[in-house]
């Protein structure tokens, strides 16, 4: 069994009167692919940000690594995509991955290194002197999660990194994933696109700011009688009307 990396207890989060989250209480296991998975406006980017410490929690906790979120000791281990663009339109792929690395504490003397690794894992060398402002949406996207790379973080959390990517390309980064996880890092990934669910280890069902379900994806199958993670959460969701 493996050990957890996250620990949730009663988390809720309320914004302008409206409950974002509703009193989640979860472990996350260390080590896999967790995918936060429900519609658009379900909640899973206000639990990523809690998780990295960038959402105050209206009441609950939520710990990383044994740390409260957010923690100054948390910063080397856990990196963020967040859905919108995160880097430097008037910068170079090239100048943007150095100007991170710099700011998350690569000495000097190993930040060439660690650029050129990132590129090639998200396959962009050939785009290094590019400006970004000039790269498509799909190649913007795997800048940023070349950011999110760098420092070899033991928390990725990435929200819908998938979104506008062809399906090769989706099929490379999930391959990447998979590869990530093998050697210890733990991934957490939104997306609202169920046959992503199923490339999952562990799975958080989330709808209205309230955890549906929690579980692998044979697991949700086997609880719900049904034969794929979509149909599972249509069932859930009926079983709460």
């Amino acid at each position: 069994m493996p050990h957890s990396a996250i620990s949730i207890k009663n988390a809720s989060v309320t914004i302008g009167g409206f409950a974002a989250l509703k009193n989640i209480t979860v472990d996350l296991p260390q080590g896999q692919i967790i995918g936060f998975i429900g519609p658009s406006g379900a909640g899973k980017t206000t639990l990523m940000r809690g998780i990295v410490g960038r959402q105050k929690i209206s009441e609950g906790s939520i710990t990383v690594f044994g740390q409260a979120a957010g923690s100054p000791p948390l910063r080397e281990k856990v990196s963020y995509m967040t859905q919108e663009i995160s880097v430097y339109p008037d910068l170079t792929v090239q100048e943007n991955l150095s100007y991170f690395a710099t700011m998350f504490g690569v000495s000097p003397s190993a930040i060439s290194k660690t650029v050129e690794e990132v590129l090639a894992i998200v396959q962009m060398k050939d785009k290094a002197g590019q400006l970004v402002s000039k790269l498509s949406g799909g190649q913007k996207q795997r800048v940023s999660l070349a950011v999110a790379l760098i420092g070899k973080p033991l928390l990725m959390v990435l929200d819908e990194p998938t979104v506008g990517l062809d399906p090769l390309l989706r099929e490379q980064l999930w391959q990447l994933f998979r590869e990530l996880a093998e050697k210890g890092t733990t991934l957490i990934i939104s997306s609202h696109v169920m046959d992503e669910a199923e490339r999952c280890d562990d799975l958080l069902l989330i709808r209205d700011g309230e955890l549906l379900a929690h579980g692998s994806p044979h697991d949700l199958r086997v609880k719900t009688h049904t034969a794929s993670v979509e149909q599972s959460f249509l069932a859930l969701v009926g079983s709460k009307r």
